[in-house]
């Protein structure tokens, strides 16, 4: 039976490998139906790709290169971009070359139809899947999450702390943990900031009196918002030369759940380079109907419900 995963997760795996040690374990792989990876090699003059199988070369024609190539709904980047890269594919049956040599006859785009027809179709509101981030948009980021087919992850579904781009939380190639918001037809909408963790959870790590490191998210008339973690910020009061995405030391003057705020006192902030850290999930199952965010001693509730309709969000608050 075939897992589905993103593209990449696959290719060093001992199975994988095996089906593309000879060219018998190749046919019998055409035989059983299973979804291979290999890594494309170059990408010829009509836009077909050529794959290194190792036991003999690939062939993913232009029309079978993508879901959406055949249609003229997708554009040829989606083929150009996989040069280099693992690739995805079903064999459809082997050829012989100009030169006798047998080549294998591959199809990308068939991979990411039973994906989509055998798991994404099949998803709901609430699933957690991994994925693994493609690129980055201002307005959000893309992830592959099977066999290529890529799923939006909006800016403000990315964390609670507010950010600017979301390059300040992934890189592209980094796998992650993401929850499905929104199903509607082949297109799915993801979520993150659910899994990182409540207002308590992330509280927890921190104590007053200590001194801390974050990251200076928006400085304000009435004070400075700093970043602790992705789903956790204070208040600090203002503070001479502080600017937005400068690092931060803050002196944690109080946490106060019953207000779901934390006070803060910045000792310094300063410019430094920093890459996306690797996300830290809380929430380790495989789907969740309801997310809580606020404290329960809060009177401010802060809750995504993934059972209403995407039409009807229910979020009574942000933080």
């Amino acid at each position: 039976m075939n897992h589905y995963y993103p593209e990449g997760w696959k290719l060093d795996t001992p199975e994988n490998r095996a089906a593309m040690q000879t060219p018998a374990a190749l046919q019998a792989a055409w035989g059983e139906g299973r979804i291979l990876e290999a890594r494309a090699m170059l990408c010829d003059s009509g836009h077909n790709l050529i794959i290194d199988l190792g036991c003999m070369k690939g062939l993913i024609p232009r029309e079978e290169g993508a879901v959406g190539i055949r249609e003229g709904t997708a554009r040829d980047i989606a083929i150009l971009s996989r040069v280099n890269r693992p690739v995805c594919f079903l064999v459809q049956g082997f050829f012989k070359d100009e030169n006798g040599a047998t080549t294998a006859l591959l199809s990308r785009r068939a991979a990411q139809e039973e994906c989509r027809r055998a798991f994404l179709s099949r998803l709901t509101p609430g699933d957690v899947i991994p994925a693994r981030v493609t690129h980055l948009e201002p307005f959000g980021a893309f992830a592959d999450v099977g066999c290529g087919v890529v799923a939006l992850l909006p800016i403000d579904a990315i964390s609670v702390s507010r950010i600017d781009h979301p390059r300040e939380r992934f890189a592209p190639g980094m796998d992650i943990r993401t929850v499905v918001r929104a199903v509607e037809g082949t297109r799915i909408t993801l979520s993150h900031k659910e899994l990182l963790g409540t207002w308590a959870e992330n509280a927890a790590q921190f104590h007053a009196g200590e001194t801390v490191g974050g990251i200076v998210r928006s400085v304000e008339p009435y004070g400075v918002f700093v970043e602790l973690a992705p789903n956790l910020a204070g208040l600090a009061e203002s503070h001479e030369g502080a600017q937005a995405g400068m690092q931060a030391s803050v002196f944690i003057k109080s946490i106060l759940p019953a207000r779901m705020k934390i006070k803060l006192i910045l000792i310094d902030s300063f410019r430094a380079p920093a890459d996306p850290p690797t996300p830290r999930y809380y929430f380790r199952g495989s789907h969740m109907d309801r997310f809580v965010y606020s404290p329960p001693e809060c009177g401010k509730l802060v809750v995504t419900d993934f059972t209403v309709p995407p039409h009807r969000p229910r979020k009574q608050a942000e933080p």
